[in-house]
């Protein structure tokens, strides 16, 4: 395999991967569906089921992808319990002034300034569209990163605003909650079916194929979800770091600023940011918690190493 040589390589070659790998969570719902049913029944009633599923649960997930479009920011500000600060505070000058330089340099509107209480190195952002995202930073990162590293943490999250990533997380975490929901309804039904003879035959092929609708949402939710979802966060992670090298010019900055977030990531505010850990510059939780392999993070070697390769003209 060729070595990327430019950042642009990084962008391009992230952004297609994430095309396939989102185009791959209704193909795999619909032809998991569709074997499973397959299993208990002939080949008509498998098409038919199937598409009797596939497309009311596509309605619902548009139905509350739009609920949480008009609500989705506020409530991962408020989990996160960032508060919002002002450019008129002497303590958080230099703060907006370094959003707002980025801010230029990528060619994106000012966002909102938030700050979470915390001591871990960790930031975030949030938003709807550019126009009205925010950026919120810890306490910690704050403190312990000099002026050029914050300046690459606050590119990476800039980059995500400007490769709308959040609309993207927003989408799958949706998806996820009315698959779930869906689930549980078809599991409901199922068990508070009449129970009928083994003589009538239709209900109990029904019920067969209810079965095998329920499985695969199971299945679906459990395994294939995350193994996608995680796909998903740790490409847009890659591309967001070398959006940001290349607002700053500066991919050293941003792999030094990975090196001592590493390790000091983990918020004290576990159990309100595990739902959302996929947002973060770095894994919230810690490690144990993930197991490594299923985390929403590459490991952070990685993500310096592709910085340090980085030849930005």
């Amino acid at each position: 395999m060729s070595q990327i040589k430019t950042v642009y390589d990084h962008i391009r070659r992230n952004n297609i991967q994430t095309f396939f790998l989102v185009l791959l969570f209704p193909l795999i719902f619909i032809a998991l569906t569709y074997l499973l049913v397959l299993l208990v029944s002939d080949y008509t009633t498998a098409l038919q089921t199937t598409t009797a599923v596939a497309i009311p649960t596509m309605i619902i997930c548009a139905i509350w992808m739009l609920i949480s479009w008009a609500f989705g920011d506020s409530m991962i500000l408020n989990a996160a319990n960032a508060h919002e600060i002002s450019a008129d505070d002497p303590e958080y000058r230099e703060i907006f002034r370094s959003v707002e330089n980025v801010a230029i340099a990528a060619g994106l509107p000012m966002p909102r300034v938030y700050i979470i209480e915390d001591n871990a190195l960790n930031a975030f952002a949030t938003g709807r569209t550019p126009r009205d995202a925010s950026v919120a930073l810890t306490r910690g990162i704050i403190k312990k990163l000099d002026k050029t590293e914050l300046s690459g943490v606050i590119a990476h999250e800039m980059a995500h605003i400007g490769n709308r990533d959040i609309r993207l997380d927003m989408l799958v975490i949706t998806g996820v909650g009315v698959t779930v929901f869906i689930a549980d309804i078809i599991m409901r039904t199922i068990m508070y079916r009449p129970h009928t003879s083994n003589n009538d035959k239709d209900n109990t092929n029904m019920q067969a194929v209810l079965v095998m609708v329920w499985l695969a949402f199971v299945i679906f939710n459990a395994i294939i979800t995350p193994l996608l979802r995680m796909a998903i966060s740790r490409n847009r992670e890659y591309a967001a770091d070398a959006t940001g090298a290349y607002i700053t010019r500066n991919p050293d900055a941003l792999a030094s600023a990975l090196r001592k977030i590493s390790g000091q990531s983990s918020l004290s505010n576990q159990n309100n940011t595990k739902s959302m850990a996929s947002i973060f510059i770095a894994t919230p939780l810690p490690r144990a918690l993930l197991g490594g392999l299923m985390s929403t993070h590459p490991p952070v070697e990685k993500r310096i190493a592709r910085l340090e390769s980085m030849n930005i003209k």
